[in-house]
């Protein structure tokens, strides 16, 4: 059974791109464009990796990852946080609430890919 990828993000450029990617790789993907769709698609969708944006309208990357982190049923949910905001307060800000990697705009799609594989298929 292939994993399952949501992607978060409000810019439809990197939607496409991503959902493009990630299918090639044989990832069951479902797309949200906001905070509070992708809450609200995680429940049915479940999917193992969220590649989530930070600045998004509706609710923020940083609050989905929160409310993910806070709902025992995706616990195991991997979160990458991808976003223009390359402080390291960000990125860290991003880690203590949970995130598993964060990654900033722009970035290597073939990085994201194998960074993408080694959380969902840690040897």
């Amino acid at each position: 059974m292939s994993k399952k990828i949501l992607i978060v993000d409000d810019e439809p450029n990197i939607v496409v791109s991503l959902e493009y990617l990630m299918k090639k790789e044989g990832f069951e993907v479902a797309v949200a464009v906001d905070g509070e769709a992708a809450l609200a698609m995680v429940a049915g969708f479940k999917p193992d990796l969220v590649l989530l944006d930070v600045m998004m309208p509706k609710k923020s990357g940083f609050e989905v990852c929160q409310a993910l982190r806070a709902d025992s049923a995706c616990a195991a949910v991997k979160v990458v946080m991808l976003t223009a905001k390359g402080r390291e307060s960000e990125a860290a800000k991003g880690l203590a609430l949970g995130a598993d990697a964060y990654v900033t705009k722009p970035f290597s799609t073939k990085d994201l890919v194998a960074r993408v594989k080694s959380m969902l298929y840690p040897e």
